[in-house]
């Protein structure tokens, strides 16, 4: 495997056990703090193109932004193209961690999955 995209935000217990799991698993990653360098439109459009996910499985939805930008509700009625622009505008919406590799992409840390997927 070639080397994976790593995408966190290093505060986040969830990515620091996803990080510290592709450690123990030898797994080589390009880090990418989140906070740092958000998502582009484009990258989102291939993530979730990849990913075979609906769009609104990239929300952050515990995050503080979520909640007071009500955008529970917004996801729900927005256009595709308003969301990617709402994810590409803050990297604290989407959420994380994103694992990008293969023709594979996967969000959040599920170690379960992981290990199928990348093992």
């Amino acid at each position: 495997m070639k080397t994976a995209l790593f995408i966190h935000y290093p505060k986040c217990g969830t990515c620091r056990k996803a990080a510290k799991w592709l450690k123990e698993n030898n797994i080589e990653v390009k880090d990418r703090d989140i906070t740092k360098q958000n998502p582009t439109v484009q990258e989102l459009k291939e993530w979730i193109k990849t990913s075979g996910l609906p769009i609104a499985k990239f929300f952050n939805t515990s995050g503080n932004i979520y909640k007071e930008n009500n955008l529970k509700e917004k996801v729900k009625t927005a256009s595709e193209k308003e969301l990617l622009e709402i994810l590409a505008s803050n990297g604290m919406v989407v959420k994380r961690p994103i694992l990008v590799a293969n023709n594979l992409v996967l969000i959040g840390f599920n170690e379960e999955q992981w290990t199928e997927k990348l093992k």
